[in-house]
């Protein structure tokens, strides 16, 4: 594989990382329910990213650190258990309790210890929440319309899909370059569950979260 490849490989899965790990650690504490979506997530990606580029060197060095402030910010933006419902799919209701539990465990901690370095490590000029943003169908679900813009100027479509939980807005899929990272986790819990004979306990011990380079390249309808 020759250097030209090996670099647009980077570049693609530090877009996934880095969208999926500022997902995660968008703070959208209690305090900032008061206010619209929208606003909650260009006040909080702002503020956070401030965070991040003010220490990016310290976290460069140290990696476990900024796995830890994303770890710590996971319980006011994430609801991973309607997260892994939904990855497991029609799986789900045939899964025991402990197995539903274990396997969000498993999904927070992969998806942390395999996008966190995104942050770091994906080299950007400027993230946008647009202005022009598409008009609610519920009063419970929303979509915050972003865009990242690589410092090779490609600009990328973000998509944050949001729902409203005991009156908290958690962040519950991303879509980026038009490719629905839940479905595409989706399709990949079903592929596992063919491959080890519907064997949970395995399916759950072995996974690890992993998106297409060339899919996310060539881009997807939402």
């Amino acid at each position: 594989m020759n250097s030209v490849k090996i670099n647009r490989m980077s570049i693609a899965r530090g877009l996934v990382a880095f969208c999926a790990a500022l997902m995660l650690s968008l703070p959208l504490t209690l305090q900032a329910q008061e206010k619209g979506p929208v606003e909650v997530v260009r006040n909080n990606i702002n503020a956070f990213m401030t965070k991040l580029e003010e220490r990016e060197s310290y976290y460069q060095e140290n990696i476990d650190e900024l796995k830890k402030e994303v770890d710590k910010s996971l319980e006011s933006v994430a609801d991973f258990r309607y997260i892994g419902a939904s990855v497991m799919g029609s799986y789900f209701r045939n899964a025991t309790p402990e197995q539903r539990s274990r396997f969000v465990d498993v999904f927070r901690q992969t998806l942390i210890d395999t996008y966190t370095k995104g942050l770091v490590t994906f080299d950007y000029d400027e993230i946008r929440v647009l202005e022009n943003q598409s008009e609610r169908r519920y009063d419970d679900q929303a979509s915050v319309e972003m865009e990242v813009v690589a410092n090779d100027g490609d600009v990328y479509p973000v998509s944050y899909t949001l729902r409203l939980s005991d009156g908290e807005w958690r962040v519950v899929n991303v879509i980026v370059n038009g490719i629905n990272l839940g479905l595409t986790f989706r399709n990949q819990f079903d592929q596992a569950m063919r491959d080890n004979s519907r064997d949970y306990d395995a399916v759950i011990k072995g996974w690890s979260p992993d998106v297409g380079v060339e899919e996310l390249e060539e881009g997807g309808n939402a």
